[in-house]
């Protein structure tokens, strides 16, 4: 209220510089829906919360996630194809329930609420999990590792576990796009300083995600390949639990925007709005199109966009047929009859934005092999240090220490130097499209690394065992390479999307932007499920046993992180195509707008 109470008092110029100083201008809200004060609320006090609240959830997560293939094989007693395809159709669950969670969010809960929610159900998913583990699952006592398989397990009880499971990935689905979108809110970037906060932040959010899943990959992943796994997960159940408590604590010290409504509604409005104006010709003055002023824009409280050519057969939906059409009462604003342009831009910005989108599908695909294929694949070498018997899933601390180290080299070093080269053309550093390609390139040297560990594996594996774990005399430190290459892909890319998708969308659709980014993990590993299948029906056929059978001793993984290296290169030629053809949008009044026209590939 400090903020309304300091500028009632003042006049003139004088009360709209001392708004500036004092209120965001970016429209966000406190928690009592008044303008948000810059001074007491949002920043990185607000910010930093945030952060630690996603490292403790991401912990939690990992905790279930990074082992879950062994956990399958070990406890539940699926063979390693199916393992490898439950946890890609369960991660895929989780990516794709953050639609869910981001609709509800951008259309009539707010960021606030959705996390809040989310969390809550994901806190009772681990809970659930964990007794059902320590109860029934884990039998006879003291199986679970990789020497003792535990027993049969009931249909009610294999219903719990998965009723279980699929509750952490509602939990965690929709919580994670909002999440990110929300932490952004808290910097106003309208504001200079604040703005370059913002940008900031994707960085070190993806930063926290990967440390607190660092934890999970080693400690907890050591716990769970001795065969603890109630204690594992126990422990993620708790992490989970602190970081609810974290981000409610903070509740006085957030910014929020307003929920803007149902955007398929407003989408679907245009489409019917251009379908009734087929036969109108559109007029060669972009002037002439029907528009708003101010906020009224789109029916959703948000920034103008400026007019673009392209999909042109929408821009119908903003044709004034008539003046009776535009000037009487309600049935002149009927948004089915006619959009104003920012409306029907907010379309064209979805459609433009798909292509991308596709194209990082496949780079998922390469992603999600870390979680699967490469931990198998550990399980498969020399595991033994001395005394000591790395996990497999433990392996995945280089992908993370790769992230920590490739986000300080980008941001320190890399990007200074490449604006400072592109100084004199008048650009910045490397856009968010480039970083994604870029991303892609790393993705490619990664499957022809992985691919190249395998030959060699296969080379010194022990062909006549039965099991086909710590089966090969090659170290697991050989994987490395191929961890290393996918933590730095991971940086250009999936950071690179968070920003692109964050920045590319309406004001109303923010939550939904950081959807995307989830939802192309999500058929990634769905994607990759119907991939290992493909590829198994085909390389099983003559009795043989296939690229990826029980015993990959028996198998050839190497082919199978080829074929993964060649669809990612054709990929790559894909992508390029559709950045070059890809428009940046354009808020009116924007300080970011001015150099738009710039960000190209």
């Amino acid at each position: 209220m400090a903020c309304l109470n300091i500028i009632s008092k003042l006049d003139g110029k004088e009360k709209k510089m001392k708004e500036q100083e004092v209120c965001t201008l970016d429209g966000t809200v406190d928690r009592h829906g008044r303008p948000a004060d810059r001074r007491k609320t949002g920043t990185w006090v607000a910010a930093i919360l945030i952060l630690v609240n996603q490292g403790l959830a991401t912990l939690a997560f990992f905790g279930v996630g990074v082992n879950l293939v062994l956990f399958l094989t070990r406890v539940m007693g699926q063979g390693n194809a199916d393992a490898a395809n439950s946890v890609s159709k369960w991660t895929g669950t989780v990516y794709l329930f953050s639609l869910l969670g981001a609709f509800l969010s951008d259309s009539y809960w707010g960021r606030h609420k959705t996390c809040a929610i989310f969390q809550a159900i994901f806190v009772i998913g681990l809970v659930s999990l964990s007794l059902c583990s320590y109860a029934v699952l884990v039998k006879p006592a003291g199986c679970g590792d990789d020497q003792t398989p535990c027993g049969s397990h009931s249909t009610f009880h294999i219903a719990l576990f998965y009723l279980s499971i699929y509750l952490v990935a509602l939990g965690n689905g929709g919580y994670q796009p909002n999440i990110a979108t929300f932490g952004a809110d808290q910097f106003d970037e309208e504001d200079p300083k604040e703005g370059q906060s913002k940008v900031a932040f994707f960085s070190y959010f993806y930063l926290a995600l990967n440390l607190g899943s660092l934890f999970s990959n080693t400690i907890l992943g050591y716990f769970e390949d001795e065969g603890m796994w109630a204690l594992g997960f126990w422990a993620s159940a708790g992490s989970a639990t602190l970081a609810l408590v974290l981000f409610l604590v903070g509740t006085p010290r957030y910014r929020h925007f307003i929920p803007k409504g149902n955007p398929f509604s407003r989408f679907c409005q245009v489409v019917v709005a251009a379908a009734r104006n087929w036969k109108a010709e559109i007029p060669t003055n972009e002037k002439d199109l029907f528009q708003v002023d101010g906020k009224e824009c789109s029916n959703n409280a948000g920034r103008k966009i400026s007019h673009t050519s392209g999909f042109k057969f929408l821009d119908k939906a903003a044709i004034i047929t008539s003046k009776e059409q535009y000037l009487q009462g309600d049935d002149a604003h009927n948004p089915w009859r006619i959009c104003p342009v920012t409306q029907v831009e907010e379309v064209k910005c979805i459609l433009r934005l798909l292509p991308i989108w596709l194209c990082t599908i496949l780079y998922s695909v390469v992603f999600t092999q870390m979680a699967s294929l490469f931990v198998e694949q550990g399980a498969a070498m020399n595991t033994r240090i001395s005394r000591f018997q790395i996990p497999p899933a433990s392996m995945s601390s280089f992908d993370i220490l790769s992230v920590a180290a490739f986000i300080f080299i980008y941001r320190r070093v890399l990007d200074p130097l490449v604006a400072m080269l592109r100084s004199k053309s008048g650009h910045r550093g490397l856009t968010e499209l480039q970083r994604m390609g870029i991303g892609l390139v790393i993705a490619i040297l990664a499957m022809v690394a992985a691919g190249t560990v395998e030959h060699f594996r296969l080379k010194q594996a022990n062909q006549t065992c039965r099991s086909c774990e710590g089966s090969s005399s090659l170290s697991i430190f050989w994987q490395v390479p191929q961890y290393v290459l996918i933590g730095a892909s991971e940086v250009f890319m999936y950071v690179g999307q968070l920003e692109f998708f964050n920045a590319q969308t309406p004001d109303g659709l923010k939550s939904f932007g950081s959807a995307l980014c989830m939802t192309s993990i999500s058929l990634g590993n769905y994607v990759s499920s119907l991939l290992v299948t493909i590829v198994m029906k085909i390389s099983t056929a003559d009795r043989m046993p296939g690229w990826i059978p029980g015993n990959l001793n028996h198998g050839h993984l190497d082919n199978f992180y080829f074929l993964l290296a060649g669809l990612t290169a054709a990929d790559f030629a894909v992508y390029l195509v559709c950045a070059k053809w890809y428009k940046y949008i354009k808020f009116e009044g924007n300080r970011a707008g001015n150099n738009v026209d710039q960000l190209i590939v």
